[in-house]
């Protein structure tokens, strides 16, 4: 007769259809955390409903919760603070809740800074500019409280993801297809990171025992123009089109200028560098 899987086999990987919970479930190695990676998606669990997540949590009993569920997209956050914080600080509340006692990874956003001179690393101070990153600062705090906790601050990742619009690159490849040029921002820099080097750095992390804040991002700080022109790169069959703008003539929602990460301190964890954009794209194709 075959062993039964035990429960205490099973790590939840909550946002399964989205772009980095979607890599997570890819690139889970059977033992390192878990032998079986259960990717919740909505249809199949609302987090919102929280009797509902609780018993199944006390059913599957997850050896360690990986929590990348998000209202991620800043427009919808704006557009509805509400619904911004159920989902993202609330939901998140509950689930760190749940998992006393088991491993609990979180992710943020670069966005918790201000933008105003750049290379942040995990000790300097946030100051959120928008609704989104609001929610990610409170939820990060709540995260943080609990001992065996892991928050990854990250950036911009690049991927592929099961509906084909989660990945920044995704979306501008769509744009392309319906004859859009973009206008992106010559001052507006960041430190994009592929998304499946996010996931595999996530499972390293968690199976070393990594606990507290880490910053996880691309070594490479690049302007919005300058990422544009990297993902054109791999559309050229669709006849990319980009032209530059600059901050200093935005009229718009504040947005931040510089939010490029330090993740020296994940590198030295890891004992490897994490990738630069531009070369693994180059690489890639």
């Amino acid at each position: 007769m075959p062993d039964a899987l035990l429960p205490s086999d099973r790590v939840w990987i909550t946002g399964a259809g989205g772009l980095i919970g979607s890599w997570l479930v890819r690139t889970h190695v059977p033992g390192k955390v878990g032998r079986i990676p259960v990717g919740w998606l909505r249809s199949s669990l609302e987090l919102t409903d929280f009797a509902a997540v609780a018993q199944r949590f006390a059913s599957d009993r997850p050896v360690a919760i990986v929590h990348a569920a998000a209202l991620s997209k800043s427009p919808a956050c704006q557009a509805d603070p509400a619904l911004a914080r159920r989902l993202n600080v609330e939901v998140t509340r509950h689930l760190v809740q749940l998992a006393e006692g088991i491993p609990f990874v979180f992710y943020s956003t670069d966005l918790v800074f201000d933008g105003s001179r750049g290379n942040y690393t995990e000790a300097d101070r946030v100051n959120p500019l928008s609704i989104y990153a609001e929610t990610k600062v409170e939820a990060e705090q709540i995260v943080l409280r609990h001992p065996r906790a892991l928050v990854l601050r990250t950036s911009l990742n690049y991927g592929t993801s099961p509906t084909g619009d989660r990945a920044f690159n995704e979306e501008m490849a769509a744009a392309w297809r319906a004859g859009r040029t973009l206008s992106l921002f010559e001052d507006e820099f960041r430190c994009p990171i592929p998304a499946v080097e996010t996931a595999q750095a996530t499972w390293d992390l968690l199976s070393a025992g990594a606990t507290g804040l880490l910053h996880l991002a691309g070594r490479e700080r690049l302007s919005r123009w300058e990422i544009g022109q990297r993902v054109a790169s791999r559309h050229a069959d669709l006849q990319p089109r980009l032209t530059s703008s600059s901050l200093k003539t935005y009229t718009g929602a504040p947005r931040s200028p510089d939010t490029s990460l330090d993740s020296s301190r994940a590198e030295s964890l890891l004992g490897r560098r994490l990738p630069a954009l531009s070369e693994w794209i180059a690489a890639e194709r």
